[in-house]
Protein backbone atom coordinates (compact mmCIF):
# COMPACT_ATOMS: atom_id res chain seq x y z
CA UNK A 1 0.00 0.00 0.00
CA UNK A 2 1.20 3.55 -0.70
CA UNK A 3 2.26 5.62 2.27
CA UNK A 4 -0.39 8.00 3.65
CA UNK A 5 0.63 11.67 3.37
CA UNK A 6 0.75 13.89 6.45
CA UNK A 7 1.62 17.51 7.14
CA UNK A 8 3.93 18.24 10.07
CA UNK A 9 3.76 21.39 12.18
CA UNK A 10 6.73 22.07 14.48
CA UNK A 11 6.10 24.77 17.09
CA UNK A 12 9.18 26.80 18.03
CA UNK A 13 8.00 28.92 20.99
CA UNK A 14 10.85 31.47 21.32
CA UNK A 15 10.64 35.23 20.82
CA UNK A 16 13.03 38.10 21.49
CA UNK A 17 10.02 40.04 22.74
CA UNK A 18 6.33 39.20 22.71
CA UNK A 19 4.28 41.42 20.40
CA UNK A 20 1.46 43.17 22.29
CA UNK A 21 -1.25 41.72 20.02
CA UNK A 22 -0.02 38.12 20.00
CA UNK A 23 -2.04 35.38 21.67
CA UNK A 24 0.11 32.43 20.55
CA UNK A 25 2.15 30.48 23.07
CA UNK A 26 5.74 31.73 23.26
CA UNK A 27 8.51 32.59 25.69
CA UNK A 28 11.45 34.99 25.81
CA UNK A 29 13.56 32.48 27.79
CA UNK A 30 16.08 31.83 25.03
CA UNK A 31 18.38 29.87 27.35
CA UNK A 32 16.18 26.81 26.88
CA UNK A 33 16.78 26.57 23.11
CA UNK A 34 19.37 23.79 23.33
CA UNK A 35 17.25 21.65 25.68
CA UNK A 36 14.21 22.35 23.52
CA UNK A 37 16.00 21.16 20.38
CA UNK A 38 16.89 17.88 22.12
CA UNK A 39 13.26 17.48 23.28
CA UNK A 40 11.97 18.11 19.75
CA UNK A 41 14.28 15.39 18.41
CA UNK A 42 12.97 12.96 21.06
CA UNK A 43 9.38 13.87 20.24
CA UNK A 44 9.95 13.38 16.52
CA UNK A 45 11.59 10.00 17.10
CA UNK A 46 8.55 8.80 19.09
CA UNK A 47 5.87 10.48 16.96
CA UNK A 48 2.90 8.37 15.73
CA UNK A 49 3.97 8.41 12.08
CA UNK A 50 4.15 4.75 11.06
CA UNK A 51 3.22 4.25 7.42
CA UNK A 52 3.32 7.98 6.67
CA UNK A 53 5.16 10.24 4.27
CA UNK A 54 5.63 13.96 4.96
CA UNK A 55 3.97 16.13 2.31
CA UNK A 56 4.60 19.49 4.04
CA UNK A 57 6.72 20.54 7.02
CA UNK A 58 6.06 23.88 8.71
CA UNK A 59 8.24 25.50 11.40
CA UNK A 60 5.98 28.02 13.15
CA UNK A 61 6.10 30.00 16.35
CA UNK A 62 7.05 32.09 18.13
CA UNK A 63 10.02 33.09 16.04
CA UNK A 64 11.47 29.85 14.63
CA UNK A 65 14.45 31.65 13.08
CA UNK A 66 15.76 32.20 16.65
CA UNK A 67 16.63 28.48 16.74
CA UNK A 68 19.37 29.19 14.18
CA UNK A 69 21.30 26.20 12.86
CA UNK A 70 19.40 23.92 15.25
CA UNK A 71 16.52 24.14 12.77
CA UNK A 72 18.59 21.86 10.54
CA UNK A 73 19.00 19.40 13.44
CA UNK A 74 15.22 19.23 13.82
CA UNK A 75 14.65 18.83 10.07
CA UNK A 76 17.22 16.04 9.92
CA UNK A 77 15.37 14.27 12.75
CA UNK A 78 12.19 14.43 10.67
CA UNK A 79 13.97 12.90 7.67
CA UNK A 80 15.25 10.05 9.86
CA UNK A 81 11.78 9.40 11.27
CA UNK A 82 9.79 9.16 8.03
CA UNK A 83 10.13 9.60 4.28
CA UNK A 84 9.70 13.13 2.96
CA UNK A 85 8.20 13.68 -0.47
CA UNK A 86 10.75 14.90 -3.00
CA UNK A 87 8.56 17.91 -3.73
CA UNK A 88 7.61 18.55 -0.08
CA UNK A 89 6.96 22.16 0.93
CA UNK A 90 9.25 22.98 3.89
CA UNK A 91 8.41 26.36 5.43
CA UNK A 92 10.14 28.53 8.02
CA UNK A 93 8.50 31.51 9.72
CA UNK A 94 11.02 34.26 10.40
CA UNK A 95 11.26 37.71 11.88
CA UNK A 96 13.24 40.01 9.54
CA UNK A 97 15.32 41.16 12.50
CA UNK A 98 16.62 37.65 13.23
CA UNK A 99 18.07 36.45 9.91
CA UNK A 100 21.46 36.89 8.28
CA UNK A 101 22.89 35.68 4.95
CA UNK A 102 24.88 32.71 6.25
CA UNK A 103 21.93 31.20 8.13
CA UNK A 104 19.56 31.67 5.19
CA UNK A 105 22.00 29.95 2.85
CA UNK A 106 22.49 27.04 5.28
CA UNK A 107 18.72 26.59 5.65
CA UNK A 108 18.16 26.63 1.91
CA UNK A 109 20.92 24.08 1.36
CA UNK A 110 19.42 21.87 4.11
CA UNK A 111 16.11 21.67 2.24
CA UNK A 112 14.00 24.57 3.47
CA UNK A 113 12.28 25.88 0.34
CA UNK A 114 9.69 28.37 1.61
CA UNK A 115 10.11 31.27 4.05
CA UNK A 116 7.46 33.51 5.58
CA UNK A 117 8.46 36.90 6.99
CA UNK A 118 6.29 38.73 9.50
CA UNK A 119 6.50 42.29 8.17
CA UNK A 120 3.12 43.44 9.59
CA UNK A 121 3.70 47.11 8.74
CA UNK A 122 5.75 49.04 6.19
CA UNK A 123 6.79 52.15 8.11
CA UNK A 124 8.66 52.83 11.33
CA UNK A 125 5.69 54.31 13.18
CA UNK A 126 3.46 51.36 12.36
CA UNK A 127 6.13 48.84 13.33
CA UNK A 128 6.77 50.58 16.65
CA UNK A 129 3.05 50.70 17.40
CA UNK A 130 2.82 46.94 16.85
CA UNK A 131 5.84 46.23 19.04
CA UNK A 132 7.94 44.75 16.23
CA UNK A 133 11.71 44.41 16.70
CA UNK A 134 12.66 45.05 13.06
CA UNK A 135 12.74 48.19 10.94
CA UNK A 136 11.09 48.73 7.56
CA UNK A 137 14.50 48.54 5.89
CA UNK A 138 15.27 45.25 7.63
CA UNK A 139 12.00 43.88 6.31
CA UNK A 140 12.90 44.72 2.72
CA UNK A 141 16.48 43.52 3.18
CA UNK A 142 15.36 40.17 4.65
CA UNK A 143 13.30 39.42 1.55
CA UNK A 144 16.24 40.24 -0.70
CA UNK A 145 18.66 38.17 1.43
CA UNK A 146 16.30 35.18 1.24
CA UNK A 147 16.12 35.57 -2.54
CA UNK A 148 19.93 35.70 -2.77
CA UNK A 149 20.13 32.53 -0.65
CA UNK A 150 18.01 30.70 -3.23
CA UNK A 151 14.48 31.02 -1.83
CA UNK A 152 11.93 31.56 -4.59
CA UNK A 153 8.83 30.80 -2.51
CA UNK A 154 8.75 33.82 -0.18
CA UNK A 155 5.71 35.03 1.75
CA UNK A 156 5.19 38.19 3.78
CA UNK A 157 2.55 38.95 6.41
CA UNK A 158 0.89 42.34 6.71
CA UNK A 159 -1.64 43.43 9.32
CA UNK A 160 -4.88 45.31 8.63
CA UNK A 161 -7.18 47.45 10.80
CA UNK A 162 -4.35 48.42 13.13
CA UNK A 163 -4.43 51.57 15.29
CA UNK A 164 -4.58 54.68 13.10
CA UNK A 165 -4.80 52.77 9.82
CA UNK A 166 -7.22 53.96 7.13
CA UNK A 167 -8.00 52.87 3.58
CA UNK A 168 -5.19 54.83 1.85
CA UNK A 169 -2.51 53.65 4.31
CA UNK A 170 -3.74 50.03 4.05
CA UNK A 171 -3.62 50.25 0.26
CA UNK A 172 -0.05 51.58 0.39
CA UNK A 173 0.94 48.75 2.72
CA UNK A 174 -0.46 46.18 0.29
CA UNK A 175 1.33 47.88 -2.61
CA UNK A 176 4.60 47.91 -0.66
CA UNK A 177 4.27 44.17 0.00
CA UNK A 178 3.52 43.45 -3.66
CA UNK A 179 6.43 45.64 -4.78
CA UNK A 180 8.82 43.30 -2.93
CA UNK A 181 8.25 40.81 -5.74
CA UNK A 182 7.12 38.00 -3.44
CA UNK A 183 4.63 35.39 -4.73
CA UNK A 184 2.58 35.13 -1.52
CA UNK A 185 1.06 37.71 0.84
CA UNK A 186 -0.96 37.10 4.00
CA UNK A 187 -3.12 40.04 5.09
CA UNK A 188 -4.56 39.52 8.57
CA UNK A 189 -7.15 41.67 10.28
CA UNK A 190 -5.94 42.63 13.76
CA UNK A 191 -8.03 40.87 16.36
CA UNK A 192 -7.55 42.34 19.83
CA UNK A 193 -7.69 39.44 22.29
CA UNK A 194 -8.61 40.28 25.91
CA UNK A 195 -5.64 38.44 27.43
CA UNK A 196 -2.95 40.42 25.57
CA UNK A 197 -1.28 43.77 26.30
CA UNK A 198 -3.37 45.34 23.51
CA UNK A 199 -6.53 43.95 25.11
CA UNK A 200 -5.62 45.21 28.56
CA UNK A 201 -4.66 48.63 27.19
CA UNK A 202 -8.00 49.07 25.42
CA UNK A 203 -6.20 49.55 22.11
CA UNK A 204 -9.41 48.59 20.29
CA UNK A 205 -10.63 52.17 20.78
CA UNK A 206 -7.80 53.39 18.52
CA UNK A 207 -8.51 50.88 15.76
CA UNK A 208 -10.82 51.36 12.76
CA UNK A 209 -14.47 50.61 13.49
CA UNK A 210 -16.38 47.77 11.83
CA UNK A 211 -17.34 49.73 8.70
CA UNK A 212 -13.83 51.14 8.27
CA UNK A 213 -12.35 47.67 8.74
CA UNK A 214 -14.60 46.34 5.98
CA UNK A 215 -13.50 49.14 3.65
CA UNK A 216 -9.83 48.46 4.45
CA UNK A 217 -10.17 44.73 3.82
CA UNK A 218 -12.01 45.13 0.52
CA UNK A 219 -9.53 47.75 -0.71
CA UNK A 220 -6.59 45.47 0.06
CA UNK A 221 -8.36 42.58 -1.68
CA UNK A 222 -8.88 44.73 -4.78
CA UNK A 223 -5.32 46.03 -4.72
CA UNK A 224 -3.73 42.57 -4.53
CA UNK A 225 -6.15 40.94 -6.97
CA UNK A 226 -5.51 43.70 -9.52
CA UNK A 227 -1.80 43.12 -8.91
CA UNK A 228 -2.07 39.51 -10.08
CA UNK A 229 -2.56 37.74 -6.76
CA UNK A 230 -5.27 35.12 -6.44
CA UNK A 231 -7.42 35.49 -3.33
CA UNK A 232 -7.35 31.82 -2.44
CA UNK A 233 -8.26 32.06 1.28
CA UNK A 234 -9.83 34.70 3.53
CA UNK A 235 -6.48 36.23 4.51
CA UNK A 236 -4.15 34.82 1.87
CA UNK A 237 -3.17 35.87 -1.64
CA UNK A 238 -0.79 34.10 -4.00
CA UNK A 239 0.46 34.07 -7.53
CA UNK A 240 -0.53 30.91 -9.37
CA UNK A 241 1.23 27.85 -7.97
CA UNK A 242 2.45 29.55 -4.77
CA UNK A 243 -0.53 28.89 -2.50
CA UNK A 244 0.51 27.55 0.92
CA UNK A 245 0.21 23.78 0.59
CA UNK A 246 0.62 23.32 4.34
CA UNK A 247 -2.22 25.64 5.30
CA UNK A 248 -4.45 24.14 2.61
CA UNK A 249 -4.03 20.81 4.39
CA UNK A 250 -5.74 22.33 7.45
CA UNK A 251 -8.58 23.86 5.43
CA UNK A 252 -9.17 20.65 3.46
CA UNK A 253 -9.27 18.54 6.66
CA UNK A 254 -6.22 16.50 5.72
CA UNK A 255 -4.17 14.79 8.44
CA UNK A 256 -1.61 16.93 10.23
CA UNK A 257 0.61 16.31 13.26
CA UNK A 258 1.76 19.13 15.53
CA UNK A 259 4.87 18.71 17.66
CA UNK A 260 5.97 21.14 20.39
CA UNK A 261 4.31 22.93 23.32
CA UNK A 262 0.82 24.17 22.36
CA UNK A 263 0.92 22.32 19.00
CA UNK A 264 -2.38 20.80 17.82
CA UNK A 265 -3.01 17.74 15.65
CA UNK A 266 -5.78 16.04 13.70
CA UNK A 267 -4.95 12.48 12.69
CA UNK A 268 -7.31 9.73 11.57
CA UNK A 269 -10.32 11.78 12.65
CA UNK A 270 -9.01 12.41 16.17
CA UNK A 271 -7.80 15.72 17.60
CA UNK A 272 -5.14 16.06 20.32
CA UNK A 273 -2.53 18.57 21.47
CA UNK A 274 0.49 19.29 23.64
CA UNK A 275 -0.16 21.61 26.60
CA UNK A 276 1.38 25.10 26.43
CA UNK A 277 4.19 24.21 28.84
CA UNK A 278 7.76 24.47 27.55
CA UNK A 279 9.28 23.34 30.86
CA UNK A 280 7.27 20.11 30.88
CA UNK A 281 8.01 19.46 27.21
CA UNK A 282 11.75 19.86 27.75
CA UNK A 283 11.89 17.75 30.91
CA UNK A 284 9.95 14.69 29.70
CA UNK A 285 12.01 11.84 28.31
CA UNK A 286 9.01 11.05 26.14
CA UNK A 287 7.19 14.33 25.38
CA UNK A 288 4.23 12.34 24.01
CA UNK A 289 3.33 11.42 27.59
CA UNK A 290 1.96 15.00 27.72
CA UNK A 291 -0.53 14.35 24.90
CA UNK A 292 -4.04 15.59 25.65
CA UNK A 293 -7.05 14.27 23.73
CA UNK A 294 -9.54 16.70 22.16
CA UNK A 295 -12.09 14.24 20.77
CA UNK A 296 -13.15 13.50 17.19
CA UNK A 297 -12.46 15.93 14.36
CA UNK A 298 -13.59 16.49 10.81
CA UNK A 299 -17.39 16.62 11.22
CA UNK A 300 -19.81 18.43 8.93
CA UNK A 301 -19.54 21.71 10.80
CA UNK A 302 -15.76 21.73 10.39
CA UNK A 303 -16.02 20.74 6.74
CA UNK A 304 -18.32 23.67 6.03
CA UNK A 305 -16.42 26.17 8.16
CA UNK A 306 -12.95 25.32 6.81
CA UNK A 307 -13.98 24.88 3.17
CA UNK A 308 -15.64 28.28 3.10
CA UNK A 309 -12.37 29.89 4.19
CA UNK A 310 -11.03 28.98 0.75
CA UNK A 311 -11.70 30.92 -2.42
CA UNK A 312 -12.65 27.67 -4.14
CA UNK A 313 -15.26 27.06 -1.44
CA UNK A 314 -17.12 23.90 -0.53
CA UNK A 315 -17.17 20.98 -2.94
CA UNK A 316 -20.83 19.91 -3.00
CA UNK A 317 -19.98 16.31 -3.86
CA UNK A 318 -17.84 16.14 -0.74
CA UNK A 319 -20.72 17.68 1.23
CA UNK A 320 -23.01 14.92 -0.05
CA UNK A 321 -20.47 12.19 0.77
CA UNK A 322 -20.37 13.56 4.33
CA UNK A 323 -24.10 12.77 4.57
CA UNK A 324 -25.62 16.21 3.95
CA UNK A 325 -28.02 17.53 1.34
CA UNK A 326 -26.54 19.86 -1.30
CA UNK A 327 -30.07 20.92 -2.25
CA UNK A 328 -30.88 22.01 1.28
CA UNK A 329 -27.62 23.95 1.35
CA UNK A 330 -28.51 25.61 -1.97
CA UNK A 331 -31.85 26.77 -0.57
CA UNK A 332 -30.20 28.29 2.51
CA UNK A 333 -27.50 29.96 0.42
CA UNK A 334 -29.83 31.42 -2.24
CA UNK A 335 -30.56 34.71 -0.40
CA UNK A 336 -26.84 35.19 0.26
CA UNK A 337 -26.05 34.60 -3.41
CA UNK A 338 -28.60 37.27 -4.35
CA UNK A 339 -26.99 39.63 -1.82
CA UNK A 340 -23.56 39.11 -3.41
CA UNK A 341 -22.11 37.36 -0.37
CA UNK A 342 -21.82 33.89 -1.94
CA UNK A 343 -21.31 32.34 -5.33
CA UNK A 344 -22.72 28.97 -6.32
CA UNK A 345 -22.63 26.68 -9.35
CA UNK A 346 -23.33 23.03 -10.01
CA UNK A 347 -20.26 21.85 -8.13
CA UNK A 348 -19.31 24.44 -5.50
CA UNK A 349 -20.45 27.03 -2.98
CA UNK A 350 -18.03 29.83 -2.15
CA UNK A 351 -17.86 33.20 -0.41
CA UNK A 352 -17.14 36.47 -2.21
CA UNK A 353 -14.76 39.06 -0.77
CA UNK A 354 -17.79 40.74 0.82
CA UNK A 355 -18.92 37.37 2.13
CA UNK A 356 -15.55 36.69 3.74
CA UNK A 357 -16.18 39.68 6.01
CA UNK A 358 -19.35 38.01 7.31
CA UNK A 359 -18.10 34.43 7.19
CA UNK A 360 -18.97 33.53 10.78
CA UNK A 361 -22.61 34.56 10.50
CA UNK A 362 -22.94 33.04 7.02
CA UNK A 363 -21.53 29.70 8.16
CA UNK A 364 -23.85 29.70 11.18
CA UNK A 365 -26.83 30.29 8.90
CA UNK A 366 -25.77 27.49 6.52
CA UNK A 367 -25.15 24.80 9.14
CA UNK A 368 -27.53 21.80 8.96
Amino acid sequence: MPLAPVSLYLHIPFCVRRCPYCNFYSTTNLELRRDFTAAMVRAIEKAPLEGRIARTIYFGGGTPSLLGESLITVLEAVRRRLPVEETAEITLEANPGTVEPRLLLQLRQAGFNRISFGLQAGDEEGLKRLGRIHTADQGRQAVELARQAGFENISVDIMLATPGQDVPTARRLAEQAADLGVPHISAYLLKVEPDTPFGRQGIQDLCPDEDQTADIYLEVCRTLEEGGFGHYEISNFARLGFESRHNRAYWLLEDYLGIGPAAYSCMNGERFHFPPDLKAFVERENPWSLRQEDGPGGDGEELLMLSLRLGEGLNLSRWAKAGFSPEELRKKAAPMVRAGLCGMDEHRLWLTDEGFLLSNSIITALLP
